[in-house]
């Protein structure tokens, strides 16, 4: 397979616009990335991000804050400063037309000042709500340039259904084309996300074993430690079904189960992941019961449950977890189990893919039972890979076999130099490259997969009783464990037994 990546060697010109300059994830996630990039040498003079909120700030203000954003890492104050001369500041209100002409005022002045060559990139970090009208304001207010590119970044959630992800898109695409819309989805810029498709296409000891010939079954589990914390109100309309399973989990399952591209190029590994989510098996709602579980947290483990959370109905029935039995209907992995969990106050947080590959068919050791190989990729909080295999055990009296595990962990140095998410995201979009990131072919066959479950659970008459139905601290409910049980399977990775 031939790879076609347009390799960033050179200084970037950019002009970035952030429109949330003064939120959370800007100063947590945004400018450290940047800083990085910067670092690097792939932003250098030619490059300035103009921040745009409500809040009255001022230049010095806005540079005070992109200072104190990177402070913890490895700095020197004349490298802070020297970034965070390149921050701009406007006070803006979305629905005023006239802010977009300041504001595109201010985008031609930094154009002379530091010559982007009419490269722009407009960052939604805030909510979808306000995406359209932005996005209208922008080309009517003629903040895109003719020359260079101008490329649009937006956050999740893309929609919270099929038909708002539809209008969404639609206002979207009315004043930019698909190729400049980039839907950022972090896990895809995780180390080893984009480790999968190098272990399946590069090792033919994988590849020639990667279907259903051979795969029992795989696991995929993002589970977390902390509650909602300060998310509550956003997690009350969206649950763990919307906020984990309809991007994060079925981006990976993509990963995991499409057919090789002809080259690793975007347009290639799209049409696959494209191809992979178009042939997810769609449930009716009696499948639905058979397929999916929900739960919430109780109280456990010194932690309040979950309908004692601040700006959480008392009454409420917002799953806090979902574990599920998820199928791909292709060539290669038809009938192959994808058992996905995630959920909040579990027993600690970890992100791992497992798997499972079936036993040979017959033991000729003929006593005790062949454990299976299992490949993982451990996705955080210590990205690395893991094959267990069977082995002979040193033994004198007799040929016994034993489980044997080869692990390969990123060390500290390694990790050291591995960009995060949003830097290695970042990266991309200034190279022009969307393989990371989700096409709206994506979106759209992720949302008509989760909205079967999400109808299906709307028109049950759950008790009131039902919920709690795991305690803080746990794996999630019962139920979680028995949905493998029913096919002769468990979960390979079990924390809360340890």
């Amino acid at each position: 397979m031939k790879v076609v990546r347009n390799k960033m060697t050179n200084e970037q010109k950019a002009l970035f616009i952030i429109f949330g300059g003064t939120g959370d994830l800007a100063q947590r996630k945004l400018y450290p990335s940047l800083f990085n990039l910067y670092k690097q040498g792939y932003l250098k003079k030619h490059f300035a991000v103009v921040g745009t909120a409500r809040r009255p700030w001022t230049n010095e203000r806005y540079q005070e804050i992109v200072r104190n954003s990177i402070s913890g890492m490895e700095v020197t104050a004349q490298q802070a400063n020297e970034f965070s001369s390149h921050f701009y500041y406007q006070s803006h209100n979305v629905n005023d037309t006239e802010h977009y002409e300041t504001l595109r005022k201010l985008a031609d002045e930094l154009e002379n000042k530091y010559e982007f060559e009419g490269n722009r990139v407009f960052y939604f970090a805030m909510s979808p709500q306000f995406f359209a009208t932005i996005c209208q304001h922008v080309k009517t207010q003629e903040l895109v340039t003719e020359k260079g590119y101008n490329r649009v970044v937006i956050e999740k959630p893309f929609g919270h259904d099929v038909k708002s992800a539809c209008e969404l898109n639609d206002s979207i695409n009315k004043y930019f084309p698909e190729k400049d819309v980039y839907r950022i989805d972090h896990y895809l810029g995780k180390e080893m996300i984009q480790s999968i498709p190098a272990l399946r296409f590069s090792n033919n000891i994988f590849n020639a074993l990667w279907n259903y010939r051979y795969i029992d079954n795989i696991q995929i589990t993002l589970s977390e430690a902390l509650g909602v914390e300060e998310r509550a109100g956003y997690y009350e309309n969206a649950g763990a079904l919307r906020d984990m399973v309809q991007n994060h989990i079925l981006q990976t399952v993509a990963l995991l189960t499409m057919n090789a591209p002809t080259m690793y190029a975007d347009e290639d590994i799209r049409k696959e992941k494209i191809s992979a989510l178009k042939a997810l098996r769609v449930y009716d709602p009696e499948g639905v019961k058979q397929n999916f579980v929900r739960g919430q947290y109780g109280p456990g483990n010194g932690q309040v449950a979950y309908r004692e959370e601040n700006q959480v109905d008392p009454h409420s029935q917002t799953e806090t977890f979902v574990a599920g039995r998820i199928f791909v209907d292709n060539m290669s992995m038809a009938g192959v189990p994808i058992y996905i969990r995630t959920g909040k106050r579990l027993t600690k947080k970890e992100t791992r893919i497992d798997v499972v590959f079936k036993n040979a068919p017959y033991n000729v050791f003929g006593h005790g039972k062949l454990k299976r190989n299992i490949l993982s990729f451990k996705v955080e909080p210590n990205p690395g890979m893991e094959l267990r295999l069977n082995g002979k055990k040193v033994d004198f009296d007799q040929y016994s076999i034993q489980s044997m595990h080869l692990r390969h962990e990123h060390g500290e140095e390694i990790q050291s130099k591995m960009p995060v998410g949003y830097e290695k995201l970042l990266y991309d979009v200034l190279q022009g490259d969307s393989a990371s990131f989700s096409h709206w072919d994506e979106v759209y066959y992720s949302w008509r997969f989760v909205d079967s479950i999400r109808q299906a659970w709307d028109q049950e008459n759950l008790p009131e009783d039902a919920f709690p139905n795991y305690a803080c601290g746990s794996m999630g409910p019962k139920a979680a464990t028995d949905l493998l049980k029913e096919d002769g399977n468990k979960w390979h990775f079990r924390p809360d037994e340890a």
